[in-house]
């Protein structure tokens, strides 16, 4: 058996879910998993991970599933035979975050397991004050792009910038850094995009601890009894 992920836009009514599951009943595929991503004006965006006994039956499938009235395939991606649990991924991110003990190898944890977890070709962390990379994962774009998409986005509030769809990013609160995950045109949905704050949040937060462990021991008589 091999497992995709299958992004799919569909009605956001009743039964149309169903209609897509038999189709892809029709095809010998298994639907294992199921992701809400985004859900608004009539139309839902899901991501059905899905079993099949052969890879040569992905182009059969993607048909099938479009037969469904209202229904588009926007992506299918094959992950690894253990498949794809969006939940399970999130909380091992977050145990491998809270369990670094440097600021280097948080940084390096999150753009690694970030990409997995995100579903992102690419992951950096962008320092806010000069713009530079602190460290990256994946073909991400240059220092260059990377500093002017992240000071367009902070001066755009909660805008997301024109024609970056398929580009997250995050501030990591109180580290003056920002995560960034990007991947080639597949948009980040709402969902996605509110799991990139929270790694971010998960990642600032454990980058305060280090911080603080680190200064205590650089100045111990700081934090010490007083005589």
């Amino acid at each position: 058996m091999e497992t995709y992920v299958v992004r799919v836009w569909l009605p956001d009514r009743p039964g149309a879910l169903g209609a897509v599951a038999s189709r892809i009943g029709a095809v010998r595929g298994d639907v294992v998993g199921i992701d809400i991503l985004e859900t608004g004006e009539g139309v839902a965006v899901d991501e059905l991970v899905v079993r099949l006994p052969q890879g040569s039956l992905v182009d059969l499938l993607v048909d099938e599933v479009q037969e469904v009235d209202g229904v588009t395939v926007e992506d299918v991606r094959a992950v690894g035979e253990a498949g794809r649990d969006p939940r399970l991924d999130a909380l091992e991110t977050a145990a491998i975050l809270c369990g670094a003990d440097t600021m280097d190898d948080l940084l390096q944890a999150l753009v690694v397991h970030g990409s997995r977890t995100l579903g992102a070709e690419w992951t950096a962390v962008v320092d806010l004050g000069p713009g530079t990379v602190r460290v990256s994962h994946g073909p991400a774009p240059t220092e260059a792009w990377l500093a002017a998409f992240v000071a367009g986005a902070r001066a755009g509030g909660d805008e997301q910038p024109t024609g970056a769809e398929d580009v997250a990013w995050a501030p990591l609160p109180g580290v003056d850094l920002a995560l960034v995950a990007g991947r080639q045109d597949t948009p980040f949905r709402a969902k996605e995009r509110r799991q990139v704050a929270a790694l971010a949040r998960v990642a600032g937060t454990r980058a305060r601890e280090v911080g603080r462990a680190r200064s205590q021991r650089a100045h111990p008589s700081a934090t010490g009894p007083t005589p």
